[in-house]
């Protein structure tokens, strides 16, 4: 089966206190809510099914599609339980989208700076595919193609497709932004605790740079908030479905 069509859990994370609006637009896209935390909303679906959340969802942070769940006890058992994962099914190997950025959350006794997990996980990827082709593909810090994230807590470790890349919350329309804008996710947030749905007039009287009323209009004109950008983490993934 395509990695596009099946289906898994699926990580959605927002900002601290916004969960339940998050929620909310989940279900109103017809998908389940399978966990809620402070900071996340779970859901279930499939690669297809992200490009979807990516470009409606207002109030989130990263979509992340859930590739393995394992109890691992060390960085060594971190590196060869990545590595046994069919990398060169899912990135690519050469040319211009041969690229990936690994993040990481870590929360064990034995790790103290998180990029070192980081450097783990990126060398059992890039290894596992120079080893099937031949060819190693670059790394790096910039989120602009494939983003893989680890999530390892205790003895347990969560490999995730990152198909945000980018964080949400820009949207693509602010081209020269102020030094400390809103988040456009949070504004979103903001407007739709209020009950406002975009039938009533909206005065931000002290508008700054403009991000409530920008997030307003598009929630009244029922814009995708995500038809801004030109870029997703998706679209690094093989077989991606440009016809979609």
């Amino acid at each position: 089966m395509s990695i596009w069509k099946k289906k898994n859990r699926i990580l959605i994370t927002c900002p601290k206190g916004v969960a339940p609006y998050l929620k909310s637009e989940i279900e109103a896209l017809g998908f389940p809510v399978v966990n809620e935390i402070d900071t996340a909303v779970s859901t279930e679906g499939t690669l297809e099914d992200t490009m979807l959340l990516n470009l409606h969802l207002r109030t989130a942070q990263r979509v992340l599609y859930q590739l393995q769940i394992f109890k691992v006890i060390s960085p060594g058992a971190l590196y060869e339980r990545i590595n046994a994962i069919p990398w060169e099914t899912l990135l690519y190997d050469s040319g211009p989208n041969a690229y990936v950025c690994v993040t990481s959350t870590v929360d064990h006794p034995l790790i103290t700076d998180s990029r070192f997990a980081n450097v783990k996980a990126k060398d059992a990827i890039v290894d596992r595919i120079r080893d099937k082709s031949g060819i190693r593909p670059d790394s790096g810090p910039e989120k602009d193609k494939a983003v893989v994230h680890i999530y390892w807590r205790n003895d347990q470790a969560m490999v995730y497709l990152d198909t945000s890349g980018d964080r949400l919350s820009r949207r693509g329309y602010r081209k020269i932004p102020l030094a400390a804008p809103m988040q456009e996710n949070l504004a979103a947030s903001l407007i739709l605790a209020t009950g406002w749905q975009g039938r009533t007039p909206f005065v931000n009287p002290m508008c700054g740079s403009g991000t409530l009323a920008i997030e307003a209009a598009m929630i009244a004109l029922h814009r995708a908030p995500g038809l801004g950008r030109n870029n997703y983490g998706f679209m690094y993934i093989k077989d991606f479905p440009y016809a979609l």
